[in-house]
């Protein structure tokens, strides 16, 4: 007789219930659908937009406020007369010394910029050397740079003052001259000692400018140059000048739009007289508001205008944007 094992005495467990369905998660905090849709069409709209207000409120804003008041009536206490079309500009152009002005506006940018990078080109090459006393001489070079532009002009004014200046006491005491001259009392004498300072306080940013350039030539380039048996002067203007041109086009640009609508200098030290003989169109349009704003503002469009004008002949002769397509 058999008797059942304790595993057959066990009792039968009871089935488990099926377990219910799985519901779907929520979604988790994120913006809505539409709202992606929305942020993925304006793509970096949004990240661009303080950069557009700034350009708006700085350059966009003032520009035509500036064309809005040359079309008005306004006298010297700032009272709006009523819209005048272009009789400020009729008046402007009808003014017998705005040629002399604009002809010495251009002679002063020419001369000025092409000092400048002539003599930058030269203390770069210079700096990019290693001498006794280079840092001595790079901290320096930026002493103009870091001083006031109108603080120089103003020393200036004084070294050539006909009665106490330093240098009319400097030249008599070596019998140059026999008695003080007025260095800056007519624009024979005052132009030139306007494009040296105006020079003298550029050279600094045009010299780092294309000391940077230089600095980023590779040494290996010259020294295949000099394999192949080029000479410095032909290394110079075959390998480094055309490698510097990006850097040298950046230094050209800003001191062309510096130097045309420089105003520090030729204020501090001749304030555009006598009879506005040595003023630029900047230091013109500042003399003009003195009487009469809205032509000044229109001298300030035309300036505006030139400027334009300048930068894009100038980009479009020097083919930049070839350069950078490229």
């Amino acid at each position: 007789m058999s008797f059942p094992s304790s595993t057959d005495a066990r009792p039968a467990e009871p089935a488990r219930p099926a377990a219910p369905p799985k519901r779907p998660s929520a979604p988790g905090p994120g913006p809505a659908p539409g709202r992606r849709a929305l942020f993925e069409r304006l793509g970096p709209l949004p990240w661009l937009a303080p950069a557009i207000v700034l350009i708006l409120g700085v350059v966009v804003w003032p520009v035509v406020e500036m064309v809005a008041t040359s079309l008005r009536k306004i006298d010297t206490t700032g009272t709006d007369h009523g819209p005048a079309g272009l009789v400020k500009y009729r008046k402007l152009f009808g003014d017998p010394r705005l040629a002399g002005v604009l002809t010495w506006t251009v002679v002063w940018t020419v001369v000025v910029v092409g000092l400048t990078m002539l003599i930058s080109l030269a203390l770069a090459q210079l700096f990019n050397r290693n001498f006794p006393g280079r840092r001595v001489t790079r901290w320096a070079l930026v002493a103009p740079w870091a001083a006031s532009v109108l603080m120089t002009a103003i020393g200036f004014r004084w070294m050539l003052d006909q009665v106490a200046g330093v240098f009319n006491r400097l030249l008599l005491d070596l019998g140059l001259i026999d008695r003080s001259q007025a260095w800056l009392g007519d624009a024979a004498h005052a132009k030139p000692w306007l494009v040296l300072v105006a020079v003298f306080v550029s050279l600094p940013f045009t010299t780092y400018t294309l000391l940077a350039g230089l600095q980023t030539i590779p040494e290996e380039v010259h020294e295949a140059a000099r394999v192949d048996g080029a000479t410095p002067w032909q290394t110079y203007r075959k390998v480094t000048l055309p490698l510097l041109r990006p850097a040298f086009l950046v230094g050209l640009v800003i001191n062309l739009i510096n130097v045309f609508n420089s105003f520090p200098v030729i204020w501090g030290m001749t304030q555009g007289g006598p009879n506005a003989d040595t003023a630029t169109t900047t230091v013109f349009m500042y003399m003009l508001r003195g009487y009469d704003v809205a032509e000044s503002a229109a001298m300030s469009v035309v300036n505006f205008v030139v400027v334009v004008l300048m930068v894009a002949v100038f980009l479009k002769v020097s083919r930049w944007n070839g350069e950078e397509g490229r």
